[in-house]
């Protein structure tokens, strides 16, 4: 039996890379929506954050998501993000 390599995916804020299931994958469909993705799996461009409410805070302080999603995220919508993250944690 051969063994799989685990997907390995970078943090847009800390640049650290680590495997796909530490980290938290943010959507941007083709309407222009964003919204946390927890099945990692949805169409659209996505960009990956640590799993951590410090990182969350510091992408949006730095804007970082708005560059990487090609689209403008507002204050609110990091805030909508970051509820959204603490609903999807089990």
């Amino acid at each position: 039996m051969v063994k799989r390599k685990k997907p390995i995916r970078k943090c847009i804020v800390t640049g650290e890379a680590k495997e796909k299931k530490e980290l938290i994958r943010i959507v941007r469909d083709p309407d222009g929506h964003v919204f946390v993705d927890h099945t990692g799996k949805k169409n659209g461009r996505g960009a990956y954050l640590t799993n951590d409410e410090q990182c969350f805070i510091k992408a949006k302080k730095t804007d970082a998501l708005s560059r990487h999603l090609n689209v403008k995220v507002s204050p609110e919508d990091y805030n909508r993000l970051l509820d959204e993250r603490e609903r999807g944690r089990t």
